[in-house]
Order: C-alpha cells, then sequence, then structure tokens
C-alpha cells in the first residue's frame, strides 16, 4: 500500500472518535459547532490551559516511567534519569507487588522484579528513595490494588526521612476502576475496592493535603480499545464514582478536588488528541463548578500526565518509535499537558534500555529547547479546526458519559462487566481493521518491504539473582523486625477494616512496624474477600 492509495475512491475521513473530518474548514464551522470559548489562560473553563502563562512560568514535568528488579536498582536508574535532567519519577512496580504478594509466595514466583520494582516493606522504600530530596523531585506511583498500602509505605518513608507531610507532593494512581476494565491488577471486590480508594482520599486530606491520592487513568482504558472520547468519558465517570464515595465521608469538595489528577493517552491523529484535551479540560471545570458546586477554581483543574502511548509503538521497524514518541510529546505540549512520561521505542518489546530513557528525556528537553513549544499558551487555540473539534469532542465525551449513567453508573457497569466487554469488542475490531489495513500503521501494514526480515531487538533479561536477593532481604526484615508490634498491627487492621472504618491510619502502623504487602494484603483479603471477574458472555 502506497501513499496513493490512501483516499482512493473518495472514502471520508473519520476520526476514531466517530467524527467525519471535513476537507476544510471554516469560522462557520467554530459557530456551528458552539463557537469559541473566548477565556484566557488559567480561567474557569480552562480550554486553554490551566496556568496563565503555562510553560512560559513552568515547562511541564518530565516524568519517564521506570523501576525494574529490587529498590537498589531502580534508585541508581532513578539517579541516572536525575542526572539527565529528569524533572520527576514514575514508579513501575512489578505484579507480584501489584496484586499483593510478598516476593516468597507461590504465585510471585517467576515475576519479582520482572515488570518493574519488587515492593514487600518500607525497608524497600527507604531504599529506592534513598538520596533523592522529595521536596524537588516529584514521586508518581504507578500502583492500583494495592495503592493504600503503598501510599501508607511513601508517607511513612518521607515522614521517617524528615519531610513535612502537610508539603509533601507526589502522585498515587490509585485508580481501581479502571483496573477492572483495562489492566487486571485487581485484588478486592469492586465496592470494597473504591471504599479502599475514598479512605485514601480521606486520609490525604487530613495528613498530606498537597499530595494527590488518586490519578485517574483514562490511559490503560484507551490501551485496552476505548476511543478517545471514550477515554476521557469513562475516566471521568471514574472521577465522579471517587468524588461521591469521599462527599459521603462529610468531606467538601474543595477540600480534596484539586489534588485529583489524570493520566492520559496520546496516539493516533494529533488533531483528535489536542482536541480532546481542550474538550475535556472545559467539561472537567464545568462538572466540578455546576455539578459539584465547588468554590475553589483549583478545583476544577484537569491536571493531567500525558504519556505516549504503548499501544501505538510497534516491534516491527522499531527505529519508527523515535519519530512516534516526538509526535506524542508535541501533543502533550500542544495539549497543555503538566506533565510527559513519554513511551521509550523499545517499550514496545521490553524494559527501556537507559540509552532509549535518555532518548525520550531529550526529546521533551528538545521541545522545551529547541522547538519553542514552551514560548506561548495554547498555540493552536483559533484555528478553525481545532476549535470545531474541540466543541466536536466535548459532545462526544459526554455521550460516552451518559452511555455509562444509562448502564446505572460507572460502579455498576464495572460490577456487571458491561463496560469491560464494549472495550474488548473495540479493541477486537481494530485488531481486525489492523490487520486489513483499513487502519494504517507505517511499517506494519503499509510501507513494508516484501524481504523485510523481522527485527533483531535487545531483550531486558529476567534478573534471578536479583529476585533472590529480594526474597533474602524479605527473610532479614522479619528476623530483625519486632514480631509482636507487627501482630498488634494486623490486628488492628483486621479490626477497622471489618468494622468499615478506614483503614489508612492502620495501614501506616503496620507499614513502620515493616509489616509486609502480602501480610496486609491477606488481613484485607480476608475481610473483604476477593474479586472474581464475571463470566457471562457478551
Amino acid at each position: 500500500m502506497t501513499a496513493k492509495d490512501r483516499n482512493a475512491g473518495g472514502t471520508p475521513v473519520i476520526n476514531e472518535s466517530g467524527l467525519e473530518i471535513k476537507t476544510l474548514y471554516t469560522i462557520d464551522d467554530v459557530a456551528n459547532s458552539g463557537g469559541i470559548d473566548e477565556s484566557r489562560p488559567g480561567e474557569q473553563p480552562f480550554t486553554r490551559g490551566i496556568h496563565p502563562e503555562m510553560y512560559r512560568k513552568r515547562p511541564f514535568t518530565m516524568r519517564q516511567y521506570t523501576g525494574f528488579s529490587n529498590a537498589a536498582d531502580t534508585n541508581e536508574r532513578f539517579k541516572y534519569l536525575i542526572a539527565n535532567g529528569q524533572t520527576g519519577l514514575n514508579v513501575a512496580f512489578d505484579l507480584p507487588s501489584q496484586c499483593g504478594y510478598d516476593s516468597d509466595a507461590a504465585e510471585a514466583y517467576g515475576e519479582v522484579g520482572r515488570v518493574g520494582m519488587a515492593i514487600d516493606t518500607l525497608k524497600d522504600f527507604e531504599i529506592a528513595f534513598d538520596g533523592i530530596d522529595l521536596d524537588h523531585i516529584t514521586v508518581s506511583l504507578t500502583i492500583n490494588g494495592s495503592a493504600a498500602i503503598m501510599i501508607a509505605m511513601y508517607l511513612a518513608m518521607a515522614e521517617k526521612r524528615g519531610f513535612n507531610l502537610t508539603n509533601l507532593r507526589g502522585t498515587a494512581q490509585n485508580d481501581i476502576l479502571k483496573e477492572f476494565i483495562g489492566r487486571g491488577t485487581w485484588i478486592f471486590p469492586v465496592d470494597h475496592s473504591v471504599k479502599l480508594v475514598a479512605d485514601t482520599i480521606e486520609y490525604c486530606a487530613e495528613h498530606a493535603p498537597k499530595y494527590s491520592p488518586v490519578s485517574v487513568c483514562g490511559y490503560h482504558i484507551r490501551e485496552s480499545g476505548a476511543t478517545p472520547a471514550e477515554e476521557m468519558g469513562y475516566a471521568f465517570s471514574i472521577a465522579k464514582a471517587y468524588t461521591d464515595a469521599a462527599l459521603e465521608r462529610g468531606l467538601d469538595i474543595d477540600q480534596f478536588a484539586g489534588r485529583l489528577s489524570y493520566n492520559f493517552n496520546i496516539f493516533g491523529n494529533l488533531f483528535e488528541q489536542v482536541a480532546k484535551f481542550r474538550a475535556g479540560r472545559r467539561l472537567w471545570a464545568k462538572i466540578v463548578a455546576e455539578e459539584y458546586g465547588a468554590k475553589d477554581p483549583k478545583s476544577g483543574w484537569m491536571r493531567m500526565i500525558a504519556g505516549g502511548g504503548g499501544f501505538g509503538l510497534t516491534i516491527q521497524q522499531p527505529e519508527n518509535n523515535i519519530m512516534r514518541g516526538a509526535y506524542y510529546a508535541l501533543v502533550a505540549a500542544l495539549a497543555g499537558a503538566q506533565t510527559m512520561a513519554l513511551c521509550c521505542y523499545d517499550e514496545a518489546y521490553t524494559i527501556p534500555t537507559p540509552h532509549a530513557q535518555r532518548l525520550s528525556l531529550r526529546t521533551m528537553q528538545l521541545l522545551i529547547e529547541e522547538v519553542g513549544l514552551a514560548d506561548t499558551v495554547d498555540p493552536l487555540g483559533g484555528s478553525y479546526y481545532v476549535e470545531t473539534l474541540t466543541n466536536e469532542m466535548e459532545k462526544k465525551i459526554v455521550e460516552a458519559m451518559d452511555w455509562v449513567d444509562g448502564q446505572g453508573g460507572i460502579v455498576k457497569a464495572v460490577t456487571d462487566g458491561v463496560i469491560q466487554a464494549k472495550v474488548s469488542a473495540h479493541a477486537f475490531q481494530r485488531q481486525k481493521d489492523t490487520e486489513s489495513g483499513k487502519i494504517r500503521k507505517v511499517g506494519v501494514n503499509c510501507y513494508v518491504e516484501e524481504d523485510e526480515k523481522a527485527p533483531d531487538v535487545e531483550m531486558h533479561p529476567y534478573d534471578e539473582d536479583g529476585a533472590k536477593k529480594q526474597i533474602a532481604n524479605l527473610e532479614q526484615v522479619r528476623v530483625e523486625r519486632d514480631q509482636n508490634a507487627v501482630d498488634l498491627a494486623l490486628t488492628t487492621l483486621r479490626k477497622d477494616a471489618a468494622d468499615s472504618r478506614n483503614v489508612m491510619p492502620a495501614l501506616v502502623s503496620a507499614v513502620k512496624a515493616y509489616a509486609s504487602v502480602g501480610e496486609m494484603t491477606s488481613v484485607l483479603v480476608d475481610v473483604y474477600g476477593r474479586y472474581e471477574e464475571p463470566v457471562e458472555l457478551w
């Protein structure tokens, strides 16, 4: 398939969200779609950005996703990235840690440290962040099922090192509803999982008011098959569920809404991605002000980290991913992201090498230092095409939210499995369309040489010695800790969970006694049970 084939037969151009794209846009299209939002950056509803000067005052945070093997190895990579100009950390955890298992559990065999850092006790956090100034380098914890435990560990570690929790900044992903939709690292049933999210919001509002206990993650919903509009719509439905759960605790909307954040995806059409972020920023501000009555404008900020979608990368012609990453970073900057977590070119098939991570860092730095993306705010604002598309994307996002409401709300839709089924059906159709060539993928189904061989790629080896070392460290902690203190803390955790209290104080106490992730998770599983996927066929 060549470039000449692309629009053969005058086929209409339809973007992924289902909008037909015209050949030419004029001021009439903008007017007919709803007009231009003439507010300035930093003014509600924040279509053009949440800060008046945006990157002129402070460039986007560069926060590469990393973590592997054990805490010591990950600490070394953290320091390498910081030395190369990274301005924030984004922590990857291994699957056992994500699913609440200790490294010596039978379920963890072969997975310890494979796709992220292994964490068993507070000792691992102390090692991982040793020598890192948490006042200047903020940390994002990409963790969900065991997020309450990891937040407790992070706060305990910071406090032990002398940092003031009232000023501590950072983020935990802690978006369990999208795990049921997309990734699958759940532990507890849906209702109890949402309860734990509300526990963290309530606890942080009181003890760590500048910490962001939730980063609602449309990213993985998009990776799992949702359209760009659905990515935003489902994320907002999830954010509303967490907001409602927090308000039921008696919190005021302005106590916590400003600390909610978002993690969104970027791959596909540049203009569709920019428009979805501009539309989403405006819509979320309206929701918080009009539906929840927030008085503080900051409560309506859609603060976001935007990452280049791993689904958009390919193992075929992997060098193309370098260019894709540059365009993803361009989208994030044009769309007004506060933080970038740019995928590396080799993340289509392995844990990124230091060289690949440095290349992604340099890509983001080029946008600031050479390309001019920090020079002005919302440079695409006023474009007939972008303004029209922003208005149309907002309507599409609302449609996605209305569909969720029609299913009884996001919690019921997840519990029943209907949203998972819809997203999976989209993913299946997208794969079929890619295989048929309807969706064009450079180096995969077009611009492919007939005699092209499979690429020779470098894979990150599994570190068995590192896994053994991690297990040995866990055993040493168990020997050295005060077992009576651990038993008392776990007993309190069990009682608080059974009595439907906020379990965060008990988790913090258990963490400080060096209880393990697996021990704390087991107590909560005994009380809450484990989630079981719906088995109905759709």
